[in-house]
């Protein structure tokens, strides 16, 4: 798949490599050129969701690089895709990742997650709002969706399933009906919210954990006028000079060490590039408990909604919403 060592192997013996590109918040018009990009420079883990509404583009990416005549086989790239929150209904899982895979133009992927554990409204409307603008919700048990998930192992459309924003709670209940076990968690996770926990309690059961927004999402629409900014915290820059590389690529080889997956999201080729560029150094083990030390439980992605004029979470009203839990 790629060079030893830039992969970690999943309870079912796939690899995934230990680098690959976020696509949340890829605008049409760019994410296709971002892939094609990333392709071209090495990358082998392509990470992806329906709710991103972007993976006809990215398919239109895969077409024209991964294949039988083309440099890339498929058999040597990692693709993730999730299911959305309207799909939990267990009838509704398959018809959603076939709509998945037609997008991607893809026979399988190697990865399939449950995008979140709390379900909205059915249908094909993302966002389904009242006319408050709170979200409709569904109340489907995660366990029932899981099932119906096994199923898309079983029929050979999906190599690995796992979960997306679960708290461990969480994750040992969708463990304690597995037949087909979940192969991988992704959650923020980043050195301002180290999920240390939430790792070793993953690890300790055989799941490898996924970084989204391992930089710390600088471009998403939530910003706290007053929040840390992690790719300026000076123990990063100062181990940046140190090794001549960027703050970013720091905190991706960090993850890296600790066996853990990075999906640092960009359409700049520069920055796709740099991102993957952190194989050929090692951060020393007071250097890694340094990054460690620095976590203060930050949250950037917590989804807000204004309801009568107040910024309130968007889902914290969900009786499966994960993040009322410690981790």
């Amino acid at each position: 798949m790629s060079a030893a060592g830039d992969f970690v192997a999943l309870h079912t013996g796939q690899k995934i490599p230990l680098i690959g590109l976020g696509t949340w918040k890829s605008e049409r018009g760019q994410v296709k050129e971002a892939v094609k990009y990333a392709l071209n420079v090495g990358y082998r883990h392509i990470d992806c969701a329906a709710a991103y509404s972007n993976e006809v583009e990215i398919g239109e990416a895969f077409q024209e690089c991964v294949g039988p005549n083309k440099v890339i086989k498929r058999e040597d790239l990692f693709v993730t895709s999730k299911l959305w929150n309207t799909k939990h209904h267990p009838e509704d899982v398959e018809p959603a990742l076939r709509k998945t895979l037609g997008d991607l133009k893809l026979d399988y992927l190697d990865l399939y997650l449950m995008h979140w554990p709390h379900a909205f409204e059915r249908g094909d409307n993302l966002f389904p709002k009242n006319p408050d603008n709170t979200m409709r919700y569904d109340y489907t048990d995660y366990k029932d969706t899981w099932k119906a998930m096994e199923k898309l192992v079983e029929k050979g459309l999906v190599k690995d399933i796992g979960l997306s924003n679960f708290n461990s709670r969480q994750i040992d209940d969708v463990l304690s009906v597995a037949t087909v076990k979940p192969a991988v968690l992704q959650v923020e996770c980043h050195p301002y919210l180290a999920q240390n926990e939430l790792i070793a309690h993953c690890q300790k059961r055989g799941l490898v954990v996924t970084a989204y927004s391992p930089l710390g999402s600088p471009d998403r629409m939530w910003k706290h006028p007053d929040e840390p900014v992690l790719l300026e915290e000076p123990g990063i820059k100062k181990l940046a000079e140190k090794y001549s590389k960027s703050p970013a690529q720091i905190i991706l080889r960090w993850q890296g060490q600790r066996k853990v997956v990075a999906i640092p999201k960009s359409v700049t080729p520069a920055r796709i590039q740099q991102n993957l560029q952190v194989f050929d150094f090692s951060l020393t083990e007071e250097e890694m408990s340094h990054i460690g030390s620095l976590n203060k439980n930050w949250r950037y992605i917590v989804p807000m909604i204004t309801v009568n004029g107040k910024l309130v979470a968007r889902d914290a009203g969900h009786p499966h919403y994960p993040f009322n839990d410690p981790y």
